[in-house]
C-alpha cells in the first residue's frame, strides 16, 4: 500500500470530511478522493460511507484504520532513525505551540533554527495548550511549546523554559483601576474576561478564588490572550495576562494575593524518541537568545 494512500485515509477519518483531510495534507479535495479511490481498488473494499454531510468508516475502513495509523507511524520512525544513524539534523520537525508563546517567546528562537538547519522543514501547529497536550499524548507532534500542564501525565516528559508573571489587569477607565488595596472579593462583584475555564490559566485563578470562597464571574470566554487585552483595554471588565503583553492600553490592578506565576515549556512523548532536529531545538530552547521576547 502506498503511504500516501494511508496518510489520506487516515486524515480523513480524523477530521470526519475530505475537506479537512485536504487541508491537513495541503492537498486539493479531488486529490484525497482520488488517493481514497485507489486505496480502496487496492484492497477491494469501501472505506467510507457518506451519511448526510458526514463521512464514516466502514466496517472495512474500521478494520484498516489503526493498522494504517500503526504503519505510518513504523514508517516515520524508521525514516527518522536512519537520519539519526547519519547524525543528519534534516526532516521534518512538527512543533505544536500555543499563540501566546508562538508570537511572543518563539519568533527569535525559530529564526535562529532556520537560519542553522536550513535542512530542517518546520511544521509549525497553532494550538491550545490543552489541546497540544492531547496531540502529542496521541503522537502527532514531535514537541510542543506550550502552558504546562498543572498536573502531568505519566507518559509526557516535560520541561520548563520560562515562568510567566501574571497580573490583575483593566482599562485605565475601569471602576476598579482607581483603587488600593484590593481583594478577591472586592474583584467578584464585577465581570472577568477569561480564557476557557479548561485552561490551564484559568483554573490557577479559579483555584484562587475557590481557595477564598468567592465566585468568579466570567462573562466572556476567549482563549487567545491578545483578544482578551483588547476587549479589556476597552473597559469590558477585568482579566489576568502575563506581565510581558501589558502595556499602557491596560492598567495593573492593585490587588493583594500571592504571586501568580504559570509555567511555560516543551513537552514530548516518552516513547516517541527525539529526533535529531528536535533534539537540537530542545537544546536551543534551552540556551540564552539576545532579546528572546518579541512585543
Amino acid at each position: 500500500m502506498d503511504t500516501q494512500h494511508l496518510q489520506a485515509f487516515v486524515a480523513i477519518a480524523e477530521s470526519g470530511s475530505f475537506s479537512g483531510a485536504g487541508e491537513r495534507l495541503h492537498l486539493t479535495q479531488p486529490a484525497i478522493s482520488k488517493r481514497i479511490a485507489l486505496l480502496e481498488e487496492q484492497i477491494k473494499a469501501k472505506l467510507f460511507d457518506r451519511v448526510g454531510r458526514q463521512v464514516v468508516l466502514t466496517q472495512a475502513g474500521n478494520l484498516l484504520l489503526n493498522k494504517a495509523t500503526n504503519i505510518l507511524k513504523e514508517v516515520t520512525a524508521a525514516q527518522r532513525e536512519i537520519a539519526d544513524l547519519r547524525g543528519d539534523i534534516t526532516g521534518k520537525l512538527s512543533v505544536a505551540t500555543s499563540h501566546h508563546l508562538g508570537l511572543h517567546y518563539l519568533p527569535p528562537y525559530l529564526r535562529e533554527f532556520s537560519q542553522r538547519y536550513p535542512d530542517v522543514k518546520l511544521d509549525l501547529h497553532f494550538l491550545d495548550s490543552e489541546h497540544a497536550y492531547h496531540e502529542v499524548l496521541l503522537g502527532r507532534f514531535d514537541i510542543a511549546i506550550i502552558t504546562l500542564a498543572l498536573e502531568q501525565d505519566p507518559r509526557i516528559n516535560s520541561n520548563e523554559l520560562w515562568q510567566d508573571q501574571l497580573q490583575f489587569v483593566a482599562s485605565p477607565t475601569h471602576a476598579l483601576a482607581t483603587l488600593a488595596n484590593l481583594r478577591l472579593a472586592d474583584l467578584s462583584p464585577h465581570q472577568a474576561i477569561m480564557p476557557d475555564i479548561n485552561t490551564y490559566t484559568t483554573r490557577l485563578i479559579k483555584d484562587l478564588f475557590d481557595r477564598e470562597n468567592q465566585p468568579l464571574d466570567i462573562t466572556m470566554v476567549t482563549n487567545h490572550l491578545d483578544t482578551i487585552k483588547m476587549m479589556l483595554s476597552i473597559g469590558l471588565g477585568w482579566g489576568v495576562l502575563p506581565s510581558s503583553i501589558i502595556d499602557d492600553q491596560l492598567k495593573v490592578l492593585d490587588v493583594s494575593h500571592p504571586p501568580l506565576t504559570r509555567s511555560l515549556g516543551c513537552i514530548y512523548h516518552n516513547q516517541r524518541s527525539l529526533n535529531n532536529a528536535a533534539r537540537a531545538f530542545l537544546e536551543q530552547l534551552k540556551a540564552p537568545i539576545a532579546s528572546n521576547l518579541v512585543s
